[in-house]
């Protein structure tokens, strides 16, 4: 990935309201592969402290999202086709991680998995939570 592409990402990251409303850091980003780091707030969880599915799939799209525009060596938009996330078990931690890598980068279309895990801060241990397979449609 060029230092513009990756300053590129970086900067729709930082000017999204909803990642700053979710207090998302961007981990990696590198080409055909992003991580994001989302950590706990009340309103993200379930009863028992567990996070939200609703919320898992909001991070799954994300990733995803940017991991197909590292895909491309332009400047482009990605829109989503189709997310389908199996929840694995409940996602109780600290934080969300999730690691988006691209299977197949094509011209227009997009194929990504995505995993999430659930992170517990004082042990560093990583809980697969869920995992995704996300069709991103390449617009601009």
């Amino acid at each position: 990935m060029t230092p513009e592409k990756r300053k590129l990402i970086e900067a729709s990251f930082n000017r999204s309201e909803t990642l700053k409303f979710y207090n998302a850091l961007l981990i990696e980003c590198e080409t055909d592969y992003v991580s994001i780091k989302i950590p706990k707030q009340e309103m993200m969880t379930r009863k028992h402290g567990m996070f939200n599915g609703a919320m898992i799939a909001s991070l799954v799209d994300v990733s995803s999202g940017y991991a197909a525009v590292s895909h491309y060596e332009d400047d482009c938009y990605v829109v989503t086709v189709e997310l389908k996330v199996n929840y694995l078990r409940p996602a109780l931690g600290d934080y969300l991680l999730s690691k988006a890598y691209v299977i197949k980068g094509g011209k227009k279309i997009s194929t990504i998995r995505t995993e999430v895990y659930v992170v517990n801060e004082e042990t560093g241990k990583e809980t697969h939570a869920a995992t995704s397979l996300v069709t991103m449609m390449r617009i601009k």
